[in-house]
């Protein structure tokens, strides 16, 4: 079982959202997270006076999926996220060891 965490523009979460529902994938996790990669943050005009917003609001997704799809999770979050322009994000994909369902105790691929 692979855990894929997906740090993308937050306007692009329905888009993926979509596609990931278009594959069969069942259920994800999003939470509002702030950062910076080569992006690096910008300059803003407030009321006359020029701050530096430093770190950019981003959202992140984590879906634990089957090995198998894999392949067809990291593709549809690549073309649903894709803007073509800095800061569309990154894909992480990790080993999980084990998944455990807390209502009925199912575990490994029957808890996803």
């Amino acid at each position: 079982m692979k855990l894929v965490t997906a740090i993308i523009k937050p306007f692009k979460l329905d888009d993926v959202r979509e596609a990931l529902a278009e594959i069969s994938v069942q259920g994800m996790t999003v939470t509002e997270v702030k950062g910076f990669g080569r992006q690096k943050g910008h300059t803003e005009l407030y009321r006359g006076a020029e701050y530096v917003v430093d770190f950019l609001p981003k959202v992140k997704i984590e879906v634990a999926i089957a090995d198998d799809a894999l392949e067809r999770v990291i593709e549809a979050i690549t073309s649903a996220a894709n803007t073509g322009k800095v800061g569309d994000g990154k894909i992480f994909v990790s080993h999980l060891e084990d998944i455990i369902r807390i209502r009925t105790g199912e575990t490994g691929g029957d808890a996803v």
